[in-house]
């Protein structure tokens, strides 16, 4: 498997890349938000990749973080997701958005997303809750013992209404009536309640 390349960026045809290691010319696609931070074309570039193989094609994947790796690796094992729609989701979020995103229930904003409608939006949220704390570092790093942290104070509250025995959509509904503009996730989760009786 490859598991990076480094050489010269010869061209950027979202979402495909040139780049030449030692005279060889290897055809990339990625997601949007790894071109948009690419030097331009002539410079030295270094890329994390994922050999994606079917039936009828081979494919090189490059990614700038191993985040972004991470992420498109486990997209690709929920049902109904394949490369495509793993793209659309990293051009469209970072993995630390995406992360909220699940952890907080918000269909909403996955809708957003081509090509992903309120099934699918659902799926990833069921399949991926779990995947995103188990398997990836796109968790916060946590001292050994400790309590993940969250990608913000929204987040936070709304896993937090979560434990409580919240449903996803609930719980994320309840932390978005609250104008949690510079609030910590205990107040954010004070007002929330406060809020639902």
């Amino acid at each position: 498997m490859i598991g990076h390349i480094r050489g010269k960026l010869i061209a950027k045809n979202p979402p495909t890349l040139l780049v030449d290691v030692n005279g060889v010319g290897y055809e990339l696609e990625a997601p949007m938000s790894t071109i948009f931070d690419l030097p331009e074309t002539g410079r030295e570039v270094t890329l994390v990749t994922h050999f994606y193989v079917r039936e009828d094609a081979q494919i090189l994947f490059g990614f700038l973080t191993q985040a972004e790796r991470g992420l498109f690796r486990l997209l690709l094992k929920v049902n109904g997701v394949g490369a495509k729609m793993a793209l659309a989701i990293l051009s469209s979020m970072n993995p630390a958005e995406f992360r909220g995103c699940i952890l907080g229930g918000d269909q909403a904003a996955l809708i957003k997303i081509p090509g992903i409608g309120k099934k699918t939006a659902e799926r990833l949220i069921v399949e991926m809750r779990d995947r995103l704390e188990k398997e990836s570092g796109l968790a916060a790093p946590t001292a050994p013992g400790a309590k993940p942290v969250a990608a913000d104070p929204v987040a936070e509250a709304t896993e937090a209404l979560m434990a409580l025995g919240y449903k996803p959509a609930e719980a994320s509904r309840m932390v978005r009536a609250v104008p949690a503009q510079g609030l910590g996730s205990e107040e954010i989760i004070r007002r929330a309640l406060k809020g639902a009786l």
